[in-house]
């Protein structure tokens, strides 16, 4: 019988490479199989779009794979030095925005006291905005209190989504100043 003398870290170290060279003999290791086939994955053969992410004013570099003009998939760009391959949650999620099932693609009115939501046309839509906006604004518009020009309505409000982009954001604050509402918030927060 051989005596060995090991120190636990040579026993460590013998264990493992036995330990591998015992997986890849008894287990069979065929390096023909080993590779990866490519063309399973979803951003194989994909085009790469370097964009900007739209959602604030950092600016963060985006690389956005698509395929048959569909967006397949986004990731941070590695190469953006604003951003160095990281993105906050909004900028992570920003295909869901294109490629959600639960994206609406028509307009949808429910009438008051209704419980149920309908299909309405854009030019419906669009001239009953502008209608109940006009005829609010009319009715609530004040343009002196208190001997100085204030030129405001209170009885409406605005409130941005987090899914608008800058450009988006920039063109609500302006019609709604334009209108005079003072009650103008938008969600950029995360």
């Amino acid at each position: 019988m051989v005596e060995m003398n090991l120190n636990r870290r040579q026993f460590l170290k013998l264990s493992g490479a036995t330990a591998a060279t015992l997986a890849v003999v008894e287990l069979g290791f065929n390096d023909k199989k080993a590779y990866a086939k490519t063309k399973d994955f979803k951003i194989a053969k994909a085009a790469v779009t370097p964009t900007i992410c739209c959602f604030c004013g950092v600016g963060c570099g985006i690389l956005v794979h698509t395929k048959n003009n569909t967006v397949v998939y986004t990731e941070g760009d590695p190469d953006n030095p604003i951003n160095e391959g990281k993105l906050c949650s909004k900028g992570t999620t920003l295909r869901q925005i294109y490629t959600s099932e639960k994206r609406l693609t028509k307009p949808l009115y429910r009438a008051p006291g209704s419980n149920k939501w309908e299909e309405k046309d854009w030019e419906w839509m669009l001239d009953t905005i502008a209608k109940r906006t006009k005829e609010t604004r009319d009715h609530s518009f004040v343009e002196v209190e208190n001997g100085i020009s204030v030129n405001k309505t209170e009885k409406i409000a605005s409130l941005g989504g987090a899914a608008l982009d800058n450009e988006e954001t920039y063109l609500v604050s302006k019609l709604m100043r334009g209108l005079g509402v003072t009650y103008l918030e938008h969600q950029a927060r995360i």
